[in-house]
C-alpha cells in the first residue's frame, strides 16, 4: 500500500453572498487543467430543501511527478442554502446563486504510487532507508511544489469570490 504524507492540512475558505456555482467549478477545474493535473470527482451530491439547495462535492485531482511519487489534492466543497437569484447589472439581468460556501483543501505527497516496494520486508526496508537518506531532497521539492499549487488555488478562488462580491454587491 502506498504511503500518504499530509503536507497541507485543512486550508479553509468560507464565503457568504452572491456567486455562480458553475463559474466557481470552472475556476477550480481550469486551474488544474492549466497546471497539468488529472481530475477525479469522487462525490457530487445535490439535495433540494425548503431553505435552498445543499451541494456537496469532493474533488481529488492528482499529478504523477515521477514513477515513485504522486501529488494529490483533496477538495471538500460544501454550498449551503443556495438559491437562484437575478441581479441587475449594467441594465441587464444576470442569474447568480446566493448562499454559503465552505471550501477545504488538503494536500498529500503519495510515495510508492504503484505499490511495488511493499511486497517483501527487505524491499520495504530499502525503500524507507532510501527515502529518508537519499531522496529526501526530492521529497522536499515535491512538498514545496504542492504547497505553492494549493496556495495558488486558494488565492484564485478567493479572488474570484471577492470579484463577484465587488462587481454585483456594490
Amino acid at each position: 500500500m502506498s504511503e500518504k504524507t499530509l503536507i497541507v492540512d485543512h486550508l479553509k475558505l468560507s464565503y457568504d453572498g452572491l456567486f455562480s456555482s458553475a463559474e466557481l467549478y470552472n475556476v477550480v477545474s481550469s486551474f488544474f487543467f492549466e497546471k497539468g493535473w488529472d481530475w477525479v470527482e469522487t462525490l457530487n451530491q445535490e439535495m433540494v430543501t425548503p431553505q435552498g439547495k445543499q451541494i456537496r462535492m469532493i474533488l481529488e485531482p492528482y499529478k504523477s511527478s515521477s514513477d515513485f511519487y504522486k501529488l494529490t489534492v483533496r477538495i471538500h466543497l460544501n454550498m449551503n442554502n443556495v438559491k437562484d437569484v437575478e441581479v441587475e447589472h449594467d441594465g441587464k439581468n444576470v442569474r447568480l446563486n446566493q448562499g454559503a460556501i465552505y471550501f477545504t483543501i488538503d494536500g498529500f505527497v503519495v510515495s510508492d504510487r504503484k505499490n511495488m516496494w511493499k511486497d517483501k520486508p527487505w524491499m520495504w526496508f530499502f525503500m524507507i532507508i532510501s527515502q529518508k537518506y537519499f531522496f529526501k531532497n526530492h521529497f522536499d521539492k515535491l512538498a514545496t511544489w504542492l504547497k505553492s499549487d494549493v496556495e495558488d488555488l486558494h488565492g484564485r478562488v478567493k479572488r474570484y469570490l471577492h470579484s463577484i462580491r465587488y462587481t454585483y454587491q456594490s
